[in-house]
Order: C-alpha cells, then sequence, then structure tokens
C-alpha cells in the first residue's frame, strides 16, 4: 500500500505546467458556462451522477466489507442502477438538489437518511411481497449504511467546492436593481448586511433623473436607463431582478414588468419598506428582506439538468434511428437539384441569441430566402420537387436532431423563428406583444403549437397569435411526461397536417 501511495504521490507531483493547464482549461468547460461562471446546472447533475456512482458501489463494498464472495453481472448492475435513480428520485423531492439546499451539510444529511430509509424499506417491502429471499434484509441494510458514508462524502466535497466557488465570486446570483432612490439605497444596504444572499449586485437602472435618484446609491454603479435593461440581462448573464417600485405605482410598475417578461431571470418586487402587511405566504425572502415573486425563470436549476439529459440522450438516439432516412433524403435532394445538401438559417433561439439551424435544403439556390422575409406558400415556385415532399412531410428539419446534440435546441419548445420573418407584412415582435418571451427557452424541433395544427406558415396576425399562445402555455407548464407526450403525438400530427407547404 506504501508503494502504490507513493508512486500516486509521484505522479501526481510530476503533472507538468501544460498538463495542469489542460486540465484547468478542462474542468471550466466542463463545468463552467460562458461567462466564466460556475455553471449550477453542471453541478447539480454532478452531484446526482456521484450520488448514482456511490450507490451502485456501496452494492460491491457493502458484500467486501462482510468478507463475502461478490459474483458482478449485468443483473445486479441493473438493480443497484435502478435503486440509486430511485433514491436520487427521494432526495429530489426532499429538494436536496439546489446549490443554496446543498450549502448546508447537516440538513443534507438528514436528507441522505431519510431517501436511503425510504428507499430500503421499500426494497424489503417488495421482496416480501413477492417472496424474493435472493437478498436479505442485513443485506440491503449494509448496502444502505455504506450508501449513506458515501452520499455524505459526496455531499461534503459539493458544500466544500460551492464555498470555494462562492468565496471566489464563481458561484453568486448575478443581480440587478430597477429603480434607484430611497428604496434603492435601503434594499442594497439590507442585502449587503446579509452574508447568506451569496449574491453580486451588479448595479441598478433607474429612468428618474430629479432629485429623488441618489448619485452613489450605496457605492453600486448606475448601469442605465429601462431601455437599456433587457440587453444588459442577456449579454451580462443576469439571474435576478429585484424591482423597488413602489407597488402603489401601479402603471409604472407594469410598465417596467412588460419589458422584463421575456427574460430568462427570476423577478422580485422588494416589499421592504411597504406599509401594506402581507401575508407570509405571498411573500418570498431573500435573507430577510420580503419579496413578491413576479416571476421565476421556465426552468430552474434541476429542471434544466433533466431538461438537457432528456434532449442529449433521446436526440443521440433519435439521430441514430433517423440517420437512414437522412441518408436518402440526402441523395434525393443531391439528384434532385444542384447546391448544397444542406441549408443554414439564422433563427432566434434561446435567450434571443442567433443560432444557425440546419434543415435540408428545399428551395433551388438562387432562390432561397436566408433572412425568412417572404413565407412559403402552397405552388411557390421557389421550391424543389423533392423539396416540396420533404416540407409537407416535415423531413427538411430531421437535421435539427443535430443542433439538438450540440445543445443548440431542445427536441420540445417554440419553433424557431427567422429573424426577418412576417405576419401580413409586420414582423413577429411587431404583431405580439411580449414575443419574445417565448425564447426564454430553448426552440424546439417540435412543440405543443405544431401538434395542436398551427405548424407551417404564420402568414396572417390570427396564425402567429395562437402559435405564441401554445408556446408560453408549453413554458409554463413543462415536465417531462408533457414533451414525452409532444414527442409521441409529433408523428400523427404530421401524418394529418395540411399547413406545411
Amino acid at each position: 500500500m506504501a508503494e502504490k501511495s507513493g508512486s500516486a504521490q509521484f505522479a501526481i507531483e510530476n503533472i507538468g505546467p501544460d498538463d495542469r493547464e489542460r486540465l484547468s482549461v478542462w474542468a471550466r468547460k466542463l463545468f463552467f458556462d460562458w461567462r466564466g461562471n460556475a455553471s449550477r446546472p453542471k453541478l447539480l447533475f454532478a452531484v446526482a451522477a456521484a450520488d448514482v456512482s456511490s450507490i451502485v458501489a456501496a452494492w460491491p463494498l457493502s458484500i467486501l466489507l462482510r468478507d463475502a464472495p461478490f459474483v458482478p453481472s449485468w443483473t445486479s448492475f441493473a438493480a443497484t442502477t435502478l435503486v440509486a435513480l430511485l433514491t436520487v428520485g427521494v432526495l429530489r423531492q426532499q429538494w436536496s438538489y439546489s446549490v443554496s439546499s446543498l450549502r448546508r451539510f447537516v440538513p443534507q444529511v438528514f436528507k441522505v437518511l431519510v431517501s436511503l430509509a425510504v428507499v430500503a424499506l421499500g426494497i424489503s417491502g417488495l421482496a416480501f411481497l413477492f417472496d424474493q429471499k435472493a437478498v436479505a434484509p442485513r443485506e440491503v441494510a449494509a448496502w444502505m449504511e455504506v450508501s449513506a458514508i458515501l452520499l455524505c462524502v459526496v455531499r461534503s466535497v459539493a458544500a466544500c467546492s460551492i464555498d470555494r466557488l462562492t468565496r471566489a465570486g464563481l458561484l453568486v446570483r448575478r443581480t440587478v436593481i430597477v429603480g434607484g432612490g430611497k428604496d434603492a439605497d435601503d434594499l442594497i444596504r439590507a442585502l449587503k448586511s446579509d452574508p447568506t444572499n451569496h449574491m453580486q449586485i451588479l448595479g441598478i437602472f433607474d429612468d428618474r433623473q430629479d432629485e429623488r435618484v441618489s448619485g452613489s446609491c450605496a457605492d453600486i454603479a448606475r448601469l442605465g436607463r429601462f431601455e437599456n435593461l433587457a440587453d444588459f440581462c442577456r449579454t451580462a448573464g443576469v439571474d435576478l431582478l429585484i424591482v423597488t417600485v413602489p407597488a402603489r405605482a401601479e402603471e409604472r410598475l407594469m410598465q417596467i414588468l412588460r419589458k422584463l417578461f421575456t427574460l430568462q431571470v427570476d423577478i422580485r418586487v422588494s416589499a421592504l419598506n411597504s406599509k401594506l402587511r402581507f401575508a407570509t405566504r405571498t411573500l418570498s425572502f431573500i435573507g430577510r428582506v420580503p419579496m413578491l415573486a413576479m416571476m421565476d425563470k421556465p426552468l430552474s436549476d434541476w429542471d434544466r439538468v433533466v431538461k438537457n439529459v432528456e434532449d442529449r440522450v433521446l436526440g443521440a438516439l433519435l439521430l441514430l434511428l433517423a440517420a437512414p432516412v437522412m441518408a436518402l433524403v440526402a441523395l434525393a435532394v443531391r439528384l434532385d437539384s444542384k447546391g448544397p445538401i444542406f441549408f443554414r438559417q439564422k433563427r432566434y433561439g434561446f435567450n434571443n441569441e442567433l443560432i444557425e439551424v440546419l434543415k435540408f435544403r428545399s428551395m433551388y439556390v438562387d432562390q432561397q430566402d436566408a433572412t425568412g422575409s417572404k413565407v412559403v406558400t402552397r405552388g411557390d415556385p421557389r421550391v424543389t420537387r423533392v423539396g416540396r415532399f420533404i416540407r409537407r412531410t416535415s423531413l427538411d428539419e430531421l437535421p435539427q436532431l443535430i443542433n439538438v446534440v450540440k445543445g443548440q435546441m431542445s427536441l420540445v419548445g417554440p419553433r424557431p423563428h427567422a429573424t426577418g420573418s412576417k405576419a401580413e407584412r409586420d414582423l413577429f415582435e411587431d404583431v405580439v406583444e411580449g414575443y419574445f418571451a417565448r425564447h426564454r427557452v430553448k426552440p424546439g424541433v417540435t412543440g405543443w403549437a405544431q401538434i395542436n395544427g398551427w405548424r407551417g406558415e404564420t402568414d396572417t396576425r390570427e396564425k402567429l397569435v395562437r402559435r405564441v399562445e401554445h408556446d408560453l402555455y408549453y413554458i409554463d407548464n413543462w415536465s417531462v411526461l408533457f414533451d414525452l407526450y409532444i414527442i409521441a403525438l409529433t408523428p400523427l400530427s404530421l401524418a394529418t397536417g395540411k399547413n406545411a407547404y
């Protein structure tokens, strides 16, 4: 053992600076986002993956600790993996997978013990009901004991890592204050006095130019007016907006909120100086500061983890299954007309950012519309013979599975629209107020609007309004089962739909 330990230490000490730099770059790509901050969904996924691995590994460890022979098999691996996933589900029900929860080690230990006890009782109950004697109760108990130790180790490492990242300013909630004056000064002072907030106040946005606006506003920079807020939130990766405009100024408050509802942020209205007495259940708290919750992000950190896993796993599987069909379509496109097989088009994606969406080319090369400013209609002369078929059957959309696997799109979500799309001569964002709110999640290959008959051209205002209504309903009611339901109904909607040309 001493020799092995010495060898390991020698190996660690002899890692060169280039290797360490590569390791650092790899770790940052894996666990950090495009801003250089620690990614909450990636960290939570890492903890969940470590939990599953720990429970699976605890089974052979518990057997070896009892000096019993361990014979590995695919059956035992599948069974332990299933139990591990069930345990993660129970932990999720106790809100164990959130950054704020993982900061507190002792409550996490309690959640681990409760979850493992529930799972152990469930296993024992099923074994008793089905008269299964392959696994004795003492073996299950030993397995759960080892699992508890390993899960507590995972949480200890997670708590320490989160604490270090927070101290380094890499795992904080990037916050903007909307509205200035005394209310903003008092709010910032209260937030700064509470060390448990774990937030970074980036600055203040306010339109007022009179004496009510504090010049320093508690040493926090004034970043601009309301008209600059949306662009700043998208480019700076803001997580939380706190509005200090008094609730009694209803018209002013609604004017601000209408601009903010399209953003991928949590929105709170400060009730710190309010003279109104709200019921406790209507308030949320940031530290000791009472807040009115106006809007949350469509997908929480854990929901984003689940959604990303769903997209990558199912997307890769569907891409593999669709590969033969895609090869045939590619051949047909190539033989039908000159030009590239794929058509690449800039469309609005998550957070209103532009992404390059892939499609099989369905138009003649010299008549393609990169901005989508002219709607494709029935009998459109720009569309090739093969193009008419693949557009009607939506086979031209299959390459977007590549966008899904790359993380640019989801399997299910609002369909991405081209930058110049119009309905009755007006740009989409000018037709529907709050149109960009549909970009608070990744765009999808299919969606709730599509399976309800709102696919194809959106040449009229009514069609666009109905599509946006369905998109916003999907965002507000997202769940894994909802996604699977939409995926299951998509082939039927393609077979019966008549709106794609």
